[in-house]
C-alpha cells in the first residue's frame, strides 16, 4: 500500500508542502529496523528527485538527509541516499 502510494499517486506523493515525501520518511524510518530489503526497494520514488521541478528536489533532498541521519541506517538504503545526494 506505501508503495502504491509512492509510485502510483503522484498528486499526494508530490504535493508541493512535501507532506507526501514525510509520509514516506516515517514510512521508511520505522521499515529501516523491521526490514531493511524492503525499505531500500520502496526508496525509489525519492531518490529520482532530479527529475522534479526545483521546489520539490528540496523538499526531495531534505527528505533524504533526514533519512540519512537515523542512527542504524540500513547499509542498503545508505547506499540508495548518499548516492541521490551526490548526483
Amino acid at each position: 500500500m506505501i508503495g502504491a502510494f509512492a509510485s502510483a499517486n503522484p498528486a499526494a506523493f508530490h504535493a508541493k508542502d512535501g507532506s507526501g515525501y514525510q509520509f514516506l520518511v516515517e514510512m521508511l524510518t520505522d521499515l529501516n529496523t523491521r526490514n531493511p530489503q524492503v525499505a531500500a526497494r520502496m526508496i525509489e520514488p525519492l531518490i529520482r528527485l532530479k527529475r522534479y521541478d526545483a521546489d520539490r528536489q528540496v523538499l526531495m533532498r531534505n527528505a533524504l538527509e533526514q533519512l540519512k541521519a537515523l542512527d542504524k541506517l540500513s547499509g542498503d538504503l545508505y547506499e540508495k541516499i548518499t548516492k541521490a545526494l551526490n548526483a
